[in-house]
């Protein structure tokens, strides 16, 4: 790649970000954020990006990087405290052994990321409190908020995705996705330029026919054939049509009006 196209892919990407930033207003002054860091391209594009950021700004906001070390075999634990400590980025490596947790209660060749999910976000919500932690950021782009569409669509009977930023269930802190509007593929490419020391995940990683992994590929066949329609799939989850859908909850039938959210 030559330094052009390499300024050219870089600009993209922070522009995606502080595009994002702005639209839904991810980031305000004096925010304490953790980045959540998993030694995957994904988080260490989302820490590169938000570092950007905050050297960019108008206002001033802190960030920690947080990894969780969840003792898996032959985890290289140095990386990440050797790369940080290079970048000079306040961190905090937390440990838990989720590992032998998910291979406990997960029989072989069942889907494990359910658990390791939720096992992983209740340590970092009680690790953000802590730290005193305002919002937390995760490294989910593009591709996984279209995948999430389409697996809630045929498993789980629901329209529903990963937005850019929600709050918790307790409400204690806003969860934020700075690369919600980046490509993987532009996310891949810019990880491979910047050399990051990626760590393999022995958990998800391994496993084979996910769903996901058949939902990725179902995508990328439809985007050899029709360029344009991930782009397209990706612009209707911000451009819905409660009248034009049948869901009681959020629009009465019967008065032909939308229901106020405080009575949903």
């Amino acid at each position: 790649m030559s330094e052009h196209e390499v300024e050219t892919l870089t600009r993209k990407l922070q522009k995606n970000v502080w595009n994002l930033t702005k639209d839904y207003q991810l980031i305000e002054p004096g925010d304490r954020i953790m980045v959540c860091l998993s030694g995957g391209k994904d988080s260490y594009t989302m820490l590169d990006m938000l570092l950007h950021l905050q050297k960019a700004s108008s206002f001033d906001f802190e960030i920690v990087a947080v990894n969780l070390d969840q003792k898996q075999p032959d985890f290289p634990e140095h990386i990440l405290p050797e790369y940080l400590e290079q970048l000079g980025v306040e961190y905090k490596i937390l440990e838990r052994d989720t590992y032998s947790i998910v291979k406990e209660k997960i029989p072989e060749g069942k889907t494990m990321c359910s658990l390791c999910s939720r096992l992983r976000r209740f340590t970092l919500y009680e690790a953000a409190e802590k730290i005193g932690m305002t919002k937390i950021a995760l490294g989910h782009h593009k591709d996984d908020i279209i995948e999430t569409l389409f697996l809630n669509l045929f498993f789980a009977g629901k329209i529903e995705t990963m937005p850019p930023k929600y709050k918790t269930n307790d409400g204690r802190f806003d969860v934020i996705r700075p690369l919600a509007y980046c490509d993987e593929s532009d996310i891949a490419a810019y990880s491979e330029i910047k050399e990051f020391p990626i760590i393999p995940c022995n958990l998800c990683g391994t496993q084979e026919n996910m769903q996901r992994q058949n939902i990725k590929k179902l995508i990328s066949e439809w985007d050899k054939q029709f360029p344009t329609r991930k782009a397209s799939i990706f612009n209707a989850i911000s451009n819905v049509s409660p009248s034009h859908l049948m869901d009681r909850t959020i629009f009465d039938f019967i008065k032909n009006e939308e229901i106020p959210v405080e009575q949903q």
